[in-house]
């Protein structure tokens, strides 16, 4: 038996997963085939808002191939409205949303009609044999219009298009505040809607098993758990009847934390053909039917005083909830109603929510959900504020930040921090950084009237994360707990299976899950094996999402750990003729104090149980053990981008030419598995300050339907990011450990947005709508100009 000298806890291990995945070998959903496989395919509205007046599938079944058709009307029997478990109010206004629309659709995209043929292609080509006739309804677009009287509505038998207003007010009064102020700014950001842009377009495959009426669904999925109970509720299909797979996933970042009409569809067709399907999607389809981000209006207003100090702020946002409310929909901006308040110390707070639907694509979750937007709002209207008071945006966070001696803090939106430090955080990146040096180069280019303008741009930020705390779902009204489930499989050869109910699809569970258990019991990381994203294997999860996996999943794999070390002590004080008590475990060994020679490694007492000839009295013949875990809490991360930007007066081109990130997520499990969340986070933050928009016309039709149209940036569109980070252990669990998932996706908006403004302040340019564009930034000189 080998014993671990090194932890590896804190060690950048290469990741597990890696090898499959780079050579080859990987499984995903659409490479699986089994025998009798159909495939079929969506006929989706080309229309934004019409009612179906007619619709014809016989034409289709005429093509070569094809083996059935099917409008909404001939599957809805067996199919229920998709479900919403985030009723964020008790009035929320909740409309039916059948998988396959039946009398009206809602948005350019809504499927309509699915044709199931031999192949995909054929499957394809079918679709456009099915005849639909339309009436056009008027477009739903513009939110603040929406909610007028008179406009027309995306639901006729709701009556309205407000979904629901959320409100939250805590503190002093804001409007008694305001009137103490002696400065108040009033600003208004809009969050462009964006798309997901996930490795691997979504995908379904449901095989049947007609003697027993069982269903394996292999899903793209970020939640198979949830897939299974939901499905199971839209279906009819016993939920002890259906098993979900999530085999290789190729990214989600929140658009696969969802469930799908495709998944039910998928369900339906097999079950009534009594065969195999596939479907999986094309890019530019999944453009208009996997759910956007964001999507919001924001005015935000803060109250200070003339030497910087907070009093108050009140925000309202006006958020798109698209044609229908999918999974997590209305809950999802509310997830950063308690973060606009960021890092700082106020009197006041004053948040409304109020959700509009719209004739466009649903929106959900994307990297952050909730907190980038609010993150945005804070970090913006502080940086509007150091102008106003004509300050150095660092010192005005400064003097408004939780000091590190003040934590644990309770914010004025009721969240206890429990640690943190901003100041460590933030040294060490103007450090990186060189902040007064570039400072000194800006002001010299201004002073030479350079055409090249450099712009600096910050963002202190924090968020919660772990999304956990059943108790605290239960108050916001959602319909699921935030458990998570883990279990340790001690085999007898002294090898180690760690089932655990997180899902992963790019985060380095499988290499993480090994490190915790490897150190807890004291055996060689490549003898622990991960099981996962499988509801047979890993019956019981809560999935993957709101960086959760490591301070609930990830603890649940340690506490399940220590249970282990605690049964094999009880065995190993037996065969050593000692008292538990009397037992040291070190290294995998347990040993007899004062007496090292008298010992029994975990693996030893493994095989031991395994044969059972002499175990305690009493004692089942096993070790294994499982925890699920319910966190009290959120956990806290924080950190501080800094962002240097050089921007062309001539073409409106923005170039970073430095990118700082000094992120503290506590303890770190993998350092290089941390490291490449934040170049990804950082990545997808960037984009949306510069690059991503999904655009609609009048009509409502999606002009951004491609990868032609909507820029998703490559490497070459990227600096060299300088990234470093402090640790201030999480005292909410015992590893110490935060999330790292959406850190980076979170801060670096507002920093790189910033910094843009801040170059362009002295042309007299004073705002910008995201994306920053090379377009938008030179008709925000030339109107500053005029």
């Amino acid at each position: 038996m080998t014993e671990t000298a090194q932890p590896e806890v804190g060690r950048a291990r290469p990741r597990k997963e890696d090898a499959h995945l780079i050579t080859g070998q990987t499984n995903w959903t659409d490479n699986i085939s089994v025998n009798g496989l159909l495939h079929f395919a969506l006929l989706r509205s080309p229309m934004a808002h019409a009612r179906i007046e007619r619709v014809d599938v016989s034409p289709a079944l005429e093509r070569p191939g094809v083996i059935a058709a099917f409008s909404g009307a001939d599957l809805a029997e067996g199919l229920g409205s998709m479900p919403c478990v985030w009723p964020v109010t008790e009035d929320i206004v909740m409309p039916d949303h059948p998988p396959l629309a039946v009398d009206e659709v809602r948005h350019a995209g809504d499927p309509v009609a699915v044709v199931v043929a031999r192949d995909r292609y054929a499957a394809a080509d079918a679709l456009e044999a099915v005849e639909v006739d339309y009436e056009p309804l008027p477009a739903v677009l513009d939110l603040e219009a929406a909610l007028e009287p008179d406009a027309p509505l995306v639901h006729a038998d709701k009556g309205t298009n407000h979904c629901y207003t959320w409100p939250l007010k805590t503190g002093e009064d804001f409007a008694s505040v305001r009137q103490r102020a002696e400065l108040t700014l009033k600003r208004r950001y809009h969050q462009q809607r964006l798309i997901p842009n996930a490795m691997e377009p979504r995908a379904v495959v449901v095989t049947p098993i007609a003697s027993s009426g069982e269903y394996t669904l292999y899903s793209s999925t970020q939640i198979p758990h949830i897939v299974r109970v939901l499905m199971a509720m839209v279906t009819g299909i016993p939920e002890n009847k259906i098993r979900v797979i999530a085999p290789d996933v190729g990214g989600g970042f929140g658009s696969k934390l969802q469930v799908y009409g495709e998944e039910a569809i998928a369900l339906a067709v097999a079950r009534r053909l009594g065969r195999p399907v596939k479907w999986t999607e094309s890019r530019s389809e999944g453009y208009l039917a996997t759910h956007h981000g964001r999507g919001m209006i924001q005015d935000v207003e803060i109250a200070a005083t003339r030497d910087g100090k907070v009093l108050g702020l009140k925000v309202d946002l006006l958020v798109d909830m698209g044609a229908y409310l999918m999974l997590i929909t209305p809950g999802t901006p509310l997830l950063g109603a308690f973060m606009y308040p960021g890092i700082y110390k106020m009197d006041a707070y004053d948040f409304t929510c109020t959700g509009v639907f719209t004739t466009r694509t649903p929106t959900d979750a994307y990297r952050g959900a909730g907190r980038p937007e609010a993150t945005f709002a804070i970090e913006r209207t502080m940086d509007e504020l150091a102008v106003e008071l004509g300050m150095d945006p660092v010192e005005l966070r400064r003097r408004n930040w939780i000091r590190h001696e003040e934590f644990p803090h309770t914010t004025i939106a009721g969240l206890t921090y429990d640690s943190g430090n901003y100041e460590a955080a933030t040294a060490k990146a103007l450090e990186l950084f060189d902040y007064d040096k570039l400072r000194a180069e800006q002001a010299d280019r201004v002073a030479r009237a350079d055409t090249v303008r450099l712009g600096i741009g910050v963002s202190t930020y924090t968020e919660m994360c772990g999304l956990a705390p059943s108790r605290i779902l239960k108050d916001l009204r959602y319909a699921a707990g935030g458990w998570e489930a883990a279990s340790i499989r001690m085999l007898p050869t002294g090898k180690v299976e760690v089932v655990t109910g997180t899902s992963p699809h790019g985060q380095g569970h499988v290499t993480c899950w090994a490190q915790i258990a490897a150190d807890v019991l004291g055996i060689p990381f490549d003898d622990v094996e991960v099981v996962h994203s499988d509801t047979r294997a890993a019956p019981q999860g809560m999935d993957t999402y709101g960086s959760r996996s490591v301070v609930v999943g990830g603890m649940a794999v340690h506490h399940a750990a220590l249970k282990v070390v605690d049964k094999a002590r009880k065995v190993a004080a037996h065969l050593l003729e000692a008292s538990e008590q009397d037992l040291d475990f070190a290294g995998g060994v347990f040993s007899v104090k004062g007496s090292p020679e008298a010992r029994k490694t975990i693996q030893e007492v493994a095989f031991e149980t395994f044969s059972s000839h002499d175990l305690p009295d009493g004692m089942e013949p096993t070790i294994n053990a499982e925890h699920l875990l319910d966190p009290d809490t959120f956990s806290f991360p924080h950190g501080t981008h800094l962002c240097a930007i050089e921007v062309d007066t001539e073409t409106g081109q923005s170039h970073i030419r430095s990118y700082v990130a000094v992120d503290d997520v506590g303890r770190v499990i993998n350092p290089m598995i941390v490291e490449g969340q934040v170049h990804g986070g950082l990545a997808q933050g960037i984009a949306q300050a510069l690059y991503e928009e999904a655009v609609y016309d009048d009509e409502g039709n999606l002009v951004t339907g491609t990868m032609a149209d909507y820029l998703v940036p490559s490497a070459a569109d990227l600096p060299d990011f300088v990234t470093d980070r402090t640790e201030t252990p999480a005292t909410s669990n015992a590893l110490g450990v935060k999330g790292v998932g959406e850190t980076a996706t979170i801060a670096s908006t507002p920093a790189v947005v910033n910094a843009v403004l801040d170059a362009l302040r002295p042309l007299g340019v004073t705002d910008i709508r995201m994306p920053c564009t090379p377009e938008r930034v030179w008709q925000a000189i030339e109107e500053a100009r005029s």
